[in-house]
């Protein structure tokens, strides 16, 4: 007997079955494998064999998904309305980037049912061609900001700034109110336009010789801005912090009212090939 006295030995429990019991159902030798499976041991056993034909094999992959791209004039569909950012801007999406504030907002809405209602239209890749980096993302402690521009005033963006609980009380976002004191004059701003024309942006040398000028009127609402309306249709015009100076509050404002603007898509139709 086993040492608890209440639990026989399984070798003397007639409803236990042991392996004497059925000498014939229990197997000598594991089962034969095919010749190919028992060549790839081969592999498993040679450090230098398995990571030569890991590569082969991650080579060939990856030539099967680039080497079309070869064959292809764009990837992206050309979508109206979508153009260059102003030079204002480009230098509050600049702000936008150094600020972190992709950090916490990104800027794509999936083509889902709940995001499309709470956010507007799904995010379109025409629209990030002329983003370097672009805002794409997954992490949102703060709303999605695709589509934030003309949803709220100049005002409304001035005060979540300055003080961010002050308008959403439940916000953890940092206070930006330096901003305001940050003045900017646009000195590098030619530079700015040339280094994303050398990237791909299509700026036009008109567009890059009136860089300063029209960074300055964008913010003047009493300035001549005609023309710089005809080099980007639809930029917001205004003195955007209420301020005399031009600070970098006025150009973060700008990106942020321009974001989600460009396209119409009252008239919009998908390309059913994308």
């Amino acid at each position: 007997m086993s040492p608890n006295d209440k639990i026989p030995d399984p070798a003397d429990d007639p409803k236990v079955s042991q392996l004497s019991d059925f000498p014939e159902e229990i197997p000598n030798e594991l089962p034969h494998q095919s010749g190919i499976l028992a060549r790839h041991a081969i592999l498993e056993k040679s450090p230098t064999l398995l990571l030569t034909f890991s590569l082969l094999v991650v080579t060939i992959g990856g030539i099967v998904e680039i080497a079309p791209l070869f064959w292809l004039e764009n990837t992206i569909e050309d979508v109206e309305g979508v153009r260059p950012y102003s030079p204002l801007e480009l230098a509050g999406r600049d702000i936008y980037v150094r600020e972190g504030c992709y950090v916490c907002h990104s800027q794509m809405i999936r083509p889902m049912r709940d995001e499309v209602e709470r956010y507007g239209h799904y995010s379109l890749a025409a629209e990030s061609q002329y983003d370097h980096p672009f805002q794409w993302g997954s992490k949102r402690t703060g709303p999605d900001l695709a589509r934030v521009g003309g949803r709220y005033s100049d005002a409304w963006h001035v005060d979540h700034l300055m003080d961010p609980q002050s308008v959403v009380p439940e916000s953890i976002m940092p206070k930006y109110a330096f901003l305001a004191d940050a003045e900017i004059d646009g000195k590098h701003i030619e530079a700015l336009l040339e280094t994303h024309r050398f990237v791909g942006v299509p700026y036009s040398d008109e567009q890059i010789e009136q860089a300063k000028t029209d960074f300055m009127v964008q913010a003047d609402p009493d300035g001549d801005w005609d023309d710089m309306l005809e080099r980007y249709p639809g930029a917001a015009i205004a003195n955007f912090d209420g301020q005399s100076e031009l600070t970098e509050m006025d150009a973060l404002i700008a990106y942020l009212q321009v974001l989600g603007t460009m396209v119409d898509f009252s008239t919009f139709t998908p390309d059913a090939s994308r």
